[in-house]
């Protein structure tokens, strides 16, 4: 992206970070799929875990840590990729998260799908993205979606309609929407490693709130946001997950877990519940992130 079109908050690199405050216990295996390459994340009001499978295409869902994974659905074309909640409860599937992402933005393969967390029956619903690989949905009810292999962020609206050029981030990956809806959160993995906003308003209007110095081995993925709005991060290749405390700093909330792909807080009040951290990776296991932990945050869904 040109450089015009950046609002750089905090341009300078930022080094060795700490332990944030309560921080620093080790995490735990509360689940995995033994295999699976995992990318999606997210969790019901049950308190019930969702999350997808690259390599099958499978969605599973854990009923609550320590549970098995049971396998409620396959998206219609190979490497499902993100998951979000639509605003009358379905859960929205992305996919197209394949080898042909390495097309970047050349191939329009990807799309979404409908899934029936009830009847376990899900539908295609749109198509048109070059990937899905984050996603979120808008209390308005248009969904973001990113390609960390390119550089669109494009969107879909509730008639169906895709904008798959709506938004240009050399490597945006994750999606979460702020509380207000004003700013959609990513992820830079491999281009500018860090983390940016853009204005949902404006897409020019990009804010970049944490520069790695071109460090590739972090890679920023699928990230997510606590109570107070701070982004949180895991880091794949460092096998780290942080959280974003000012423009420019962040701290450790948990270390160890290379390959981590996604975070999402829990939701509900049993299982995986609201305020508990958890993170899924390309190992196939789901990690709870005690020093995550902060009563007021849920897993992203349109309020």
């Amino acid at each position: 992206m040109a450089a015009g079109l950046l609002t750089a908050i905090a341009p300078a690199t930022v080094s060795a970070a700490p332990i944030c405050p309560g921080a620093g216990q080790a995490p735990r295996v509360v689940g995995s799929v033994p295999g699976a390459a995992l990318e999606g994340l997210t969790v019901d009001a049950a308190g019930r875990l969702y999350t997808t499978d690259l390599l099958s295409g499978r969605v599973f869902r854990l009923s609550s840590p320590g549970a098995p994974a049971v396998p409620i659905a396959r998206v219609p074309d190979s490497g499902a990729g993100a998951l979000a909640w639509a605003r009358d409860g379905a859960l929205l599937v992305g996919y197209g998260a394949d080898a042909r992402v390495i097309a970047g933005d050349a191939l329009r393969h990807a799309g979404i799908a409908r899934l029936d967390v009830g009847t376990r029956a899900l539908r295609p619903w749109v198509r048109g993205f070059s990937a899905a690989n984050g996603m979120d949905v808008a209390r308005n009810g248009i969904v973001y979606a990113t390609n960390d292999f390119g550089n669109l962020i494009g969107r879909a609206y509730p008639n169906g309609t895709v904008q798959a050029d709506w938004g240009s981030l050399p490597s945006a990956n994750g999606a979460v929407l702020g509380r207000d809806d004003r700013w959609l959160y990513v992820s830079r993995t491999f281009v500018n490693p860090g983390v940016s906003r853009i204005s949902t308003s404006n897409p020019r209007v990009v804010q970049s709130l944490l520069n790695l110095g071109g460090n590739l081995t972090a890679a920023p993925d699928g990230l997510t946001l606590d109570s107070r709005d701070r982004p949180v991060v895991p880091f794949n290749a460092a096998g780290q997950v942080v959280r974003i405390t000012a423009p420019g700093r962040y701290c450790v909330l948990g270390s160890g877990m290379p390959l981590s792909s996604v975070v999402s807080y829990g939701r509900g009040d049993r299982g995986f519940a609201a305020g508990r951290l958890f993170r899924a990776g390309f190992d196939g296991l789901i990690y709870e992130v005690p020093g995550g932990f902060d009563r007021g945050a849920t897993a992203a869904y349109p309020g």
